[in-house]
């Protein structure tokens, strides 16, 4: 059986979630300028509720953590290299990754052409002024007979994502769907990249409709 494609059994008590991103800094080389802003991320939420649910779980949350208790987890059903499903009930959400095609995006370059700086006129995230090897394709989520399929501009400056693996007969991740305690809100969760590329996406779910984004990097 292929490794990166098979089936998991229900997981009942949550994902591991690598934290092994070792970043110290995410500024780029000194050349190379950009244009990351901190306005999706955490410091910016004002709904407290969400506020305390992102604490229990994100990096960008960290400092709230204390105190808070974990949210109920969705459990991974199946996976492979390029995807994740997450299933519970009558609730399915997948994550869909595809190769990055060059050809079918606008690149700004920098400095004679040898830095990328913004691919379809946004700052991306994931790789540092180079082309991405992989982005993500599609976000979906299906409650019953509503379908929430998250719009393009919500992922599509977001590279090289991470899924799941097998290590030593472990489920390793680094991707992950939460409840809020009322089941209102579903928090799906990605940590992508590495080293000083590496960031921290969720995507915001409320009453069955796509709410925000909020993503941060530079742990």
């Amino acid at each position: 059986m292929n490794k990166h494609n098979h089936r998991v059994n229900r997981i009942t008590t949550g994902i591991t979630i690598f934290l092994l991103v070792a970043v110290t800094s995410f500024a780029q080389d000194d050349e190379i300028p950009t244009y990351h802003t901190k306005r999706d991320g955490f410091a910016k939420i004002m709904e407290p509720d969400i506020r305390k649910d992102l604490a229990s779980f994100t990096l960008g949350g960290l400092d709230e953590a204390v105190g808070k208790q974990p949210l109920q987890p969705v459990p991974i059903t199946e996976y492979g290299a390029n995807y994740t499903l997450f299933s519970q009930g009558n609730m399915q959400i997948r994550i869909t990754a595809a190769p990055f095609e060059k050809a079918k995006h606008k690149l700004a370059l920098y400095d004679e052409d040898k830095y990328v700086i913004k691919i379809d006129n946004r700052p991306y995230w994931g790789v540092d002024g180079k082309v991405p090897v992989k982005q993500i394709q599609s976000v979906v989520a299906i409650f019953g007979r509503d379908t929430v399929a998250l719009p393009a501009p919500a992922y599509n400056d977001l590279f090289e994502p991470r899924f799941c693996s097998d290590a030593d007969g472990k489920i390793q991740c680094n991707c992950a769907v939460y409840l809020s305690p009322d089941q209102k809100r579903v928090y799906i969760y990605m940590l992508n990249s590495d080293g000083k590329n590496g960031y921290e996406v969720t995507w915001v779910l409320q009453d069955k409709k796509y709410l925000r984004r909020v993503i941060d990097y530079g742990f």
